[in-house]
């Protein structure tokens, strides 16, 4: 039995649904907006690309390596990626990655409560024994970000792989454990309190 099982995650300020190419149009338009696939520490689809990206993404979900959502608004429209991806189904184990999501909704509670949803997923529905994050360890914002959710880093897999352009990337590598999962919900949970 594949594991973990496609589901939709509900908010109030955003909903994971699972990623389908009717996404396509409006991920898009996100992906336009200040041309975030020009930054050079991360990777996100040219607009161009975006159906070609989503159906990267499903064929990883089949192979049982990746579960990718759809980021929405409460209106219902796309506006950024995320996943569970280097699934381990016997030990259970995931990470939490391949996210991006358009300008407009950075460094907002969007961000915050997807990363809370995913992670209380993760650790009491599917009882994992850690969640990875994974990022250039040039992408400062990306970093910022993790180690405000309360990640600990284990360490930087140093020449990891290539970058689209062919320059080697070095990847710090963060984790929570089961334990550590309740003093990062109320962290998570007092942000959302402060943002509201």
């Amino acid at each position: 039995m594949t594991w973990p099982l496609p589901v939709t995650l509900t908010g109030t300020h955003a909903t994971l649904a699972p990623l389908e190419q009717n996404h396509s149009a409006d991920l898009a338009e996100a992906s336009a907006e200040g041309d975030l696939w020009k930054a050079w520490y991360t990777t996100v689809p040219h607009p161009d690309a975006i159906a070609e990206e989503i159906d990267r993404r499903l064929k990883l979900k089949e192979n049982g390596s990746m579960l990718p959502w759809a980021v929405l608004t409460p209106d219902g429209k796309a506006v950024g990626m995320t996943t569970y991806m280097n699934i381990d189904p016997i030990h259970k184990r995931v990470e939490i990655g391949s996210t991006w999501y358009r300008k407009a909704v950075q460094r907002t509670h969007l961000n915050t409560e997807c990363k809370r949803m995913l992670l209380a997923h993760a650790f009491e529905e599917l009882d994992c024994i850690a969640v990875e994050f994974r990022t250039h360890f040039m992408n400062r914002q990306s970093r910022t970000a993790i180690e405000r959710l309360g990640a600990k880093l284990d360490g930087v897999l140093r020449s990891h792989q290539r970058t689209a352009n062919g320059a080697l990337r070095d990847t710090a590598v963060y984790s929570i454990l089961p334990h550590e999962w309740p003093a990062v919900r109320a962290g998570l949970d007092f942000k959302l309190a402060e943002q509201r």
